[in-house]
C-alpha cells in the first residue's frame, strides 16, 4: 500500500470533516483550465488549477508580455471563480505567489493575504492568498 493512501486513510479516520467529505462529489481533485488566444491563435494567457473540497487552487495564472495591462489576467481569474462558484458549487479560492510575481494584481481583485513565507526560495517571499466566492 502506498505512503499516500494510509495518510489518507488515517487523516479520514481522525478527521470526521474529512470523513462526510469522502462520500460527496467534491472528495476528488478535478482539473480547472482557462485559455485565451489571441487573434493570430497563439497562446495569449492561461489559467491552470483544480477544484477540491468547494475551493478553487490555482495552480498558475500566465499572460503574455503582449497582452499584460489589457485585463486578460482578469478575465481569465474572473472565468475560473465563475466556474468554480457555478458550475463546482465551490465557496473560496486559493492561490500562491512570489514577490515579483503578483500579490498585489491578487490584492486588487478582493483576495487577502493569509501566509507569508519569506526566503522561500532565498531572497524571494511567497504569499498564500485566499478569496471568498459570493
Amino acid at each position: 500500500m502506498a505512503l499516500r493512501s494510509r495518510l489518507r486513510e488515517t487523516n479520514t479516520a481522525a478527521s470526521p470533516v474529512l470523513s462526510s467529505l469522502r462520500d460527496t462529489g467534491h472528495a476528488s481533485q478535478v482539473p480547472l483550465q482557462v485559455w485565451a488566444l489571441d487573434a493570430d491563435g497563439s497562446l495569449a494567457g492561461g489559467l491552470v488549477g483544480h477544484t477540491w473540497a468547494r475551493w478553487l487552487h490555482v495552480t498558475y495564472l500566465w499572460v503574455d508580455d503582449r497582452h499584460r495591462g489589457a485585463g486578460l489576467g482578469t478575465r481569465l481569474l474572473a472565468q475560473a471563480e465563475q466556474t468554480a462558484r457555478e458550475d463546482r458549487d465551490c465557496t473560496a479560492v486559493r492561490l500562491e505567489t512570489w514577490d515579483f510575481q503578483a500579490p498585489d494584481f491578487y490584492r486588487g481583485r478582493g483576495y487577502e493575504v493569509v501566509c507569508v513565507i519569506p526566503d522561500y526560495p532565498p531572497g524571494i517571499t511567497e504569499y498564500t492568498l485566499t478569496k471568498k466566492l459570493a
